[in-house]
Order: structure tokens, then sequence, then C-alpha cells
């Protein structure tokens, strides 16, 4: 599934370019409701993200999209795929922006893991 967020000016590091600490942020966020939607009635917690790659810089005043898919799931965990591209102000094409993977774990209310129902489809890679 894709999500979209613009880039603005309090978005942006000391140097002018999106601070990575926000993309963090909107990565984390992302995944967690495309996962949201695709365990209704889960409680889902951020466990790990995987290999963080920050490929190149990001201008203020671009679109980014978020490319979010299910990668593995496990008997408590599920783990996405999450691509970042960025659509500058004026550019021809999109760039590769960052990639890592995003691992929720299904937990009750007192914090402990709780099995995952099985997915065979996922209402976030139909649409």
């Amino acid at each position: 599934m894709n999500t979209f967020t613009i880039v603005r000016p309090e978005h942006l590091n000391h140097h002018g370019y999106l601070f990575g600490g926000q993309l963090l942020k909107w990565v984390d966020e992302n995944a967690w409701l495309i996962a949201a939607r695709d365990f209704p009635g889960c409680l889902l917690v951020t466990r790990a993200m995987d290999r963080i790659d920050f490929k190149t810089r990001v201008k203020s005043g671009s679109i980014l999209r978020f490319s979010i898919l299910p990668h593995h799931q496990g008997k408590t965990s599920i783990t996405y795929s999450v691509e970042v591209f960025s659509d500058e102000p004026g550019a021809d094409e999109e760039k590769h922006v960052f990639s890592t993977k995003v691992i929720f774990v299904s937990v009750d209310e007192n914090g402990v893991k709780r099995l995952l129902p099985k997915k065979d489809s996922y209402r976030s890679s139909s649409g």
C-alpha cells in the first residue's frame, strides 16, 4: 500500500534537508497504520527496525511516497518492508531515498506476546 506526506520547513534539519528522525517517525507511524488495518483487533507494538538506510537527502516541498508491504509473518510478529520515494518540486521522476523493514509484535493489555491470526491475504496489498 502507498501512503504520502509532504516535507515542510518544520521537518528540516540544520542543513536545510529532511531530518532523519522525522522520516523514521513517519516510517514507524505509516507502517503501524497498515499493520493495524491488516490485523484489526490486535494490539501491535513496534519491536524493531531492520537496517536503517538513508540513500539521499530530501528537500523541502518534496512529496514522499511510502510503499509498505507485508514481508514475513511469524507466530506473534509481522514484518513489513518499507521503501520511501521522493518527488521533489519540479522533478521529472521519483528517487528512492530510504528503505527498512519494521517488525511489529502482537501483545495483550499487559504487554505479553500473543498469537497473531494467520493471514492468507492482506487488505493493504489489495489496495
